[in-house]
């Protein structure tokens, strides 16, 4: 996408939020993930009209801390007895790809207008609803540029750490980076009133429990190396963090990382993998969400970072991704 088709989608957003606003209330809903780049932009976006509102089902850890350290304003919704405000003017949901991933029934009747940063979109959008899904690394991509152009006053220091903590984890510290999301955090970054490397140290520094610490370890004496077609892909099984676990996993070497979980009758994959390997031809949210076309559950992301969920036994899922995987051809240099 060109940068004359940015600058279209900034006015029909533009136009879109201000005519929300006029009606009523406007809830900013984030993925149920949590993550700190969905978080992140519905606070960042918030602080642009007083009618808007940041809130979602979760929030991860690293989110979480960012909210309480920077007293950034977000509203808890509950996944069975959401209260939405009496007049609505419209609904933005950022940084989810389908409407399963917010993990709440949005009311009926009411605009939407997604802002997104998936290679995948499964939402059904009617005429008065709006999409805008950009090639570029983080969702907070998207929302800076429209607070630059539309609302600059609003991007105060607590607004560009949101939107800066947002890059820095869904770019896995910009190593998953392309030109437009450095330009974003210099962006970002100017004036002197955030120092890079103590930021970069506040959100990386996640506290971990003993028992935390003990299920990281099984699930690395758990991994098993096996290859996939070209690919090769270290696997294994854990009940908590692992997107973290996946992260080790690919600090080892592997080229891609699957970690599953089953918990409360749901199967969750969780699957990293190198820049080198998305170079050659791999991007995860693709197979995730052809794992979610043939065995059904939700699936997506990005490149070098996706997940599915759904209710297919672990194994079976496991299986299903690596057979995918497998019929990927390899590009070499």
């Amino acid at each position: 996408m060109n940068a004359e088709q940015h600058k279209a989608d900034l006015v029909a957003f533009h136009e879109w939020v201000r005519d929300a606003c006029l009606r009523g209330a406007v809830p900013i809903v984030t993925g149920k993930n949590g993550d700190m780049d969905t978080i992140g932009s519905a606070v960042a976006l918030s602080a642009s009209h007083s009618n808007l509102m940041a809130c979602g089902l979760h929030l991860g850890r690293t989110a979480k801390r960012m909210v309480e350290s920077l007293k950034a304003p977000f509203r808890k919704l509950s996944e069975h007895q959401t209260i939405w405000p009496k007049t609505i003017g419209g609904i933005i949901v950022v940084d989810a790809a389908a409407a399963g991933q917010i993990g709440v029934t949005l009311p009926a009747g009411v605009p939407i207008c997604v802002l997104d940063h998936h290679a995948t979109c499964d939402w059904e959008l009617n005429e008065a609803d709006l999409l805008l899904q950009w090639d570029v690394r983080a969702t907070t991509q998207i929302v800076d540029a429209y607070l630059r152009k539309y609302s600059p006053k609003s991007r105060s220091l607590v607004v560009r750490k949101m939107l800066l903590a947002g890059l820095l984890t869904d770019t896995a510290r910009f190593r998953h980076a392309d030109q437009g999301a450095f330009q974003t955090a210099v962006d970002l970054l100017s004036g002197d009133d955030i120092d890079y490397a103590s930021f970069v140290e506040f959100v990386e520094s996640e506290t971990t429990s003993p028992s935390e610490r003990g299920s990281l370890l099984r699930g690395l004496e758990r991994a098993t190396s096996i290859e996939s077609g070209a690919w090769n892909i270290v696997h294994t099984h854990s009940g908590t963090l692992e997107g973290r676990l996946a992260g080790l996993l690919i600090g080892t070497g592997a080229e891609i990382a699957l970690v599953s979980r089953f918990r409360d009758g749901v199967t969750r994959l969780t699957a990293r993998a190198s820049r080198h390997t998305t170079q050659r031809g791999i991007h995860l949210g693709e197979l995730m969400s052809d794992v979610a076309g043939q065995i059904g559950g939700e699936g997506g992301g990005h490149d070098g970072a996706a997940g599915w969920s759904g209710k297919t036994d672990r194994i079976a899922a496991e299986s299903c991704f690596i057979a995918h995987v497998a019929k990927v051809s390899r590009s070499e240099d």
